[in-house]
C-alpha cells in the first residue's frame, strides 16, 4: 500500500468513525462568496501571469475592498498526474506551479479558488477527479485553496451516469479530511435538483445550465443550450425557500462588463443582489472599464446581497413588461428593485399604500399604511422621499431602479 492509498484508507476510517467530520466546513459562507473566475471572459486561455495581474488589479481598483475576496481558476489549469497519481498544474501556463501562486495571491489579501469535475475528465478534457477525490483534496489544501468550483461533465449518461448525491457527497468528504476549510460550490446545472439535497454538502449550487452575455436568449450547443440574464432569472423563483445562509442558491457567474449596455449590466448586477446570489464576476480586470468597476463596487447594491438575514428576494408585481422585486433586509429594511425588462423606458407611478408587501417565506411583510419608510437610491447613491407619497420614476429600458427602504424613527 503506497503514501497515498494509507492516506485515503486512514482518513476514509476516520470519517466512519467520526460523523462529525462528515460535513461541508461550517462558516465559510455565511454571506453569498464574492469574487472572480476566469471562465466567462478567458475560457480555458489562462496562465499564471494573467491570475497575478487580476488578483494585483483587484486590489489596486478597490474591489479586493468592496468584498471580491475570491480569485477563481476555472477549467484547463491542469497539466497531468505525476507518478503517484497526484494533479499538477499545467508546466507551460503555470510555470511556478498553483502553491506559489496562492502565496502570491494570498499575500495580496485575495484567497483562491481551484476547478475540478466529477468525471474523469473536466469539461475541457483536463484531468477530472473521479476516483482521485481524496488525493486531489490533499493537494489542493497542500497549494492553500479555498475555493473548488465542482463540475458535471463525463459523468456518463442514463443508467450509467454517476450518482450526483455520492459525487459531490465525496468530495465533501475528502474536503473535510483533507483539513482545510474550503468552499464547495456544486456545479452540476441544477439537473439533478441540488437544492433538495445539497443543504449539507455544499456551500452553493447551480440551479441552471451556464449563462452566456447576452439580456435574453438562448444559445444552442447541441445537447445543451446556454441562456441569457432573463432566462436565468425566470428560473429561480420557486427555489427562493432553498437559500440561506451558508447554502446559496447559484444562478451562474456574473456577465457584467460583458453584456452591451450600462443599463443591462446595472440590472443583471441589481437583481442577482437581489436573489442573494453569489457575486463571481468574469470581466477582464486589469483592462477593466471604470463603469464597469463603479457597477460592481457598488456598496450599497453589494449590501443588499450580503445581507445577513441571507432571504432571497421575490417579484410581488408584474406588469406590462415591469417587474416589482422585494427582498427583506436587516432591521426591518427592504430593498425594492424596479426592473423594466423591454427596450422602451416606463414611466411608474407607484403608490405604496395601496401595495403592501407580504412574503410567506420569511414571515416578513411591509405595510405602508401603519409604517412610513424612507427611501434612499442605491444607484443614485441619495434620498429619494418617502412611502408617504407614491413614488414617480422613469426606468430605461433593460434597466432598472434600486431602492431601499428604512423604517421612519
Amino acid at each position: 500500500m503506497n503514501k497515498y492509498h494509507r492516506f485515503v484508507a486512514t482518513a476514509a476510517l476516520t470519517l466512519a468513525l467520526s460523523p462529525a467530520w462528515a460535513q461541508k466546513f461550517p462558516g465559510l459562507a455565511d454571506t453569498p462568496p464574492m469574487g472572480w473566475n476566469s471562465w466567462n471572459k478567458f475560457g480555458c486561455d489562462i496562465s499564471e501571469k494573467l491570475i497575478r495581474e487580476t488578483a494585483d488589479a483587484m486590489v489596486k481598483n478597490g474591489l479586493r475592498d468592496a468584498g471580491y475576496v475570491y480569485v477563481n481558476l476555472d477549467d484547463c489549469w491542469h497539466g497531468e498526474r505525476d507518478a503517484n497519481g497526484f494533479i499538477q498544474a499545467d508546466p507551460v501556463r503555470f510555470p511556478s506551479g498553483i502553491k506559489a501562486l496562492a502565496d502570491y495571491i494570498h499575500a495580496r489579501g485575495l484567497k483562491v479558488g481551484i476547478y475540478s469535475d466529477a468525471g474523469a475528465l473536466t469539461c475541457g478534457k483536463r484531468p477530472g477527479s473521479q476516483g482521485h477525490e481524496y488525493q486531489d483534496a490533499q493537494q489542493y489544501a497542500r497549494w492553500g485553496i479555498d475555493y473548488v468550483k465542482y463540475d458535471w461533465c463525463h459523468t456518463g449518461e442514463g443508467k450509467a451516469q454517476r450518482n450526483p448525491v455520492e459525487a459531490y457527497t465525496t468530495m465533501r468528504d475528502a474536503i473535510r479530511a483533507a483539513g482545510r476549510p474550503m468552499i464547495l460550490s456544486i456545479c452540476e446545472w441544477g439537473d439533478n435538483k441540488p437544492w433538495e439535497w445539497a443543504a449539507d454538502v455544499g456551500h452553493l449550487w447551480r440551479t441552471t445550465g451556464d449563462i452566456t452575455h447576452c439580456w435574453e436568449c438562448e444559445e444552442g450547443h447541441g445537447s445543451w443550450s446556454s441562456l441569457g440574464v432573463l432566462n436565468i432569472l425566470d428560473k429561480q423563483s420557486a427555489l427562493r425557500k432553498y437559500a440561506k445562509p451558508g447554502q446559496w442558491n447559484d444562478p451562474d457567474m456574473l456577465e457584467v462588463g460583458l453584456l452591451p449596455t450600462a443599463g443591462e449590466n446595472r440590472a443583471h448586477f441589481s437583481m442577482w443582489a437581489m436573489l442573494a446570489a453569489p457575486l463571481i464576476f468574469g470581466a477582464d480586470v486589469p483592462s477593466m472599464r471604470q463603469d464597469t468597476r463603479d457597477i460592481l463596487a457598488n456598496r450599497d447594491v453589494i449590501a443588499v446581497d450580503q445581507d445577513r438575514l441571507g432571504i432571497q428576494g421575490f417579484a410581488f408585481i408584474r406588469e406590462r413588461g415591469v417587474e416589482y422585486w422585494a427582498k427583506p433586509l436587516v432591521n426591518g429594511e427592504w430593498a425594492v428593485a424596479i426592473l423594466n425588462r423591454t427596450d422602451e423606458p416606463k414611466k411608474i407611478a407607484h403608490d405604496w399604500r395601496k401595495h403592501a408587501i407580504g412574503d410567506d417565506v420569511s414571515g416578513r411583510n411591509a405595510d405602508f399604511n401603519k409604517t412610513d419608510y424612507d427611501i434612499r437610491d442605491l444607484w443614485g447613491g441619495k434620498a429619494a422621499g418617502t412611502t408617504a407619497t407614491p413614488l414617480n420614476v422613469t426606468v430605461a429600458g433593460r434597466d432598472i431602479v434600486m431602492l431601499r427602504l428604512s423604517p421612519r424613527k
